[in-house]
């Protein structure tokens, strides 16, 4: 990832897109998990086509881990430089306040956190690597500019909510099913997904506005395109279940515009309400 990280991004998204091809067709597991994700949220298509979004969703997989090493070691102009923003006006205009940033599960999320530590200081969480070594590195690249704090998950919201209380935007990222007690099934896609409820409690909680962020790769190798959209209104409603809801909804719509770029090799939909068969 260091020697590559010198590379011009183009030539770099060409070696992750070959990379991505040899992760599709070794990577069985992986593979079979990200099959059934698409036949699941996408019924709609012939399987010939979910075919073709698998294998493009393993090479924008395999270019952002690659890319890691852009984030991680190049100077910080050269991150700016290769980031398009738009909406930035919706942030701008609540600092200050509690923020909570919703980030969904692209492949290019770690862009968003790179370039936005270089302007603000942030708070966000983060789930211990299997690989020591790598979750150190991890660590040390989202680390690297600014006074920005990151927190396991297994350390709760106190941390969060402090720092929130301090002024750091919380970046969040709220689409994963991490079986704990403190999620409840919501549709996604129509199919019914364990969700985390953090976004509602905690908006309701510190009196946090919820924007939401994506993150785009551009293609070939062309950069990057952060998107911030309007606060959400009249959120929190006190109905959790309700507020979840339309999370996941707007998460869904996000995903349409860009599905090769979601995290389809995540086990979305493992955890599944009683009775109900597994997927995977």
């Amino acid at each position: 990832m260091w020697l590559v990280h010198f590379l011009p991004l183009p030539l770099l998204a060409k070696v992750g897109n070959s990379l991505g091809m040899l992760l599709y067709w070794f990577a069985g597991e992986r593979r079979l998990v990200a099959a059934t994700n698409l036949r699941l949220c996408f019924p709609e298509l012939p399987e010939t086509e979910r075919g073709v979004l698998a294998r493009k969703n393993f090479q924008a997989f395999a270019r952002s881990f690659l890319e890691r090493g852009v984030l991680w070691w190049s100077e910080p102009q050269r991150i700016r430089q290769l980031v398009r923003i738009t909406g930035y006006e919706h942030l701008q205009k609540l600092e200050g306040q509690p923020l909570i940033l919703l980030v969904p599960h692209f492949v290019a999320l770690d862009v968003g956190w790179s370039w936005l530590t270089q302007q603000h200081n942030l708070v966000s969480v983060y789930s211990n690597q299997k690989n020591p070594y790598f979750h150190q590195k991890l660590f040390d690249g989202r680390l690297r500019f600014g006074a920005s704090q990151l927190y396991s998950r297994q350390q709760g919201l106190r941390p969060i909510v402090k720092a929130m209380s301090a002024g750091l935007p919380f970046y969040y990222l709220p689409d994963q099913d991490l079986a704990t007690k403190d999620g409840i099934f919501a549709p996604f896609f129509g199919v019914q997904a364990a969700t985390l409820t953090t976004v509602p409690r905690l908006a309701e909680m510190t009196g946090a506005k919820v924007v939401p962020l994506t993150t785009r790769m551009l293609p070939d190798g062309a950069g990057y395109e952060l998107q911030f959209y309007p606060a959400w209104e009249n959120y929190p409603t006190g109905d959790v279940a309700a507020d979840t809801r339309r999370m996941n909804e707007f998460i869904e719509q996000r995903v349409r515009e860009m599905p090769e770029q979601y995290f389809w090799l995540h086990k979305r939909f493992k955890t599944r309400p009683e009775g109900e068969a597994r997927f995977y």
